[in-house]
């Protein structure tokens, strides 16, 4: 049977290859992106693969705007699947000069606030509903803050902490809660961060993967091993070593 998914950020590397990959199976797909352009090519893509696809055009930091578009998307009846994917990465430059505080706030309104915005009001009606699922999209960075990245790497591990706090709330009333935590995943905004970039993924072998875990409702997805095991080690080791390793590795600091 057909689901109703919704994928924000749809224009992005990750969130075009999940809308192709659901498409295939006829899927009914609600996209949203900045762009109407590229919003509009990708549901044209989608349709030839199969699936159904509709596409909204906007800025999820207007939260008013959110808002709205939340109560509409519930008022059509309320998604099975969510992904809130959005996302967008800064970093303290070349020369390691730091972050400014307007790009700081920018990405907090579009990282966390947007996305616990969308999931809140989703939540709540899967909730009601007692059916659905949420897919939240973290990085493995939210297991041990980047030298070159730390204000992504706070907000993907607020939104890795907000996803875990929902799956055990939301647990009884039948709605799962999967956070992903990619590694690299080829993009530009991959490729505008400094530092290595190891295990290097495509877009497409991400989605593939997500997919078959979202399918049964893993509390977390994360890859590539053994960058995932790497990760969750810096987080366990003590903090002094964990800050050598990394500077050792070419990551700053």
């Amino acid at each position: 049977m057909p689901l109703k998914i919704v994928i924000t950020g749809a224009t992005g590397a990750i969130g075009s290859a999940l809308a192709k990959a659901y498409a295939v199976d006829g899927h009914s797909l609600v996209l949203q992106g900045r762009r109407s352009a590229s919003l509009e090519k990708l549901c044209d893509e989608c349709q030839l693969l199969g699936g159904k696809a509709t596409f909204h055009a906007f800025d999820l930091t207007d939260s008013e705007q959110t808002r709205s578009w939340c109560e509409m998307l519930l008022a059509d009846g309320v998604p099975d699947l969510v992904f809130a994917n959005a996302g967008m990465n800064i970093n303290t430059g070349q020369q390691h000069q730091g972050e400014q505080w307007s790009q700081i706030e920018a990405l907090l309104d579009l990282n966390v606030k947007s996305t616990l915005q969308l999931v809140h009001h989703m939540a709540l009606a899967m909730k009601q509903r007692e059916a659905g699922q949420l897919v939240l999209i973290s990085s493995l960075a939210a297991f041990y803050g980047l030298p070159d990245t730390p204000s992504y790497s706070a907000s993907k591990a607020a939104i890795k902490a907000y996803g875990e706090g929902i799956r055990g709330w939301l647990a009884p009333f039948g709605v799962g809660v999967s956070v992903v935590m990619p590694g690299y995943v080829a993009s530009d905004m991959c490729h505008e961060m400094p530092g290595p970039k190891p295990f290097l993924w495509t877009p497409e072998r991400a989605a593939k993967t997500i997919k078959r875990r979202v399918a049964k409702n893993h509390p977390r997805i994360s890859f590539p091993f053994p960058l995932n095991i790497g990760c969750w080690g810096l987080a366990a080791l003590p903090p002094g070593v964990s800050q050598k390793l990394l500077k050792w590795l070419g990551y700053g600091g």
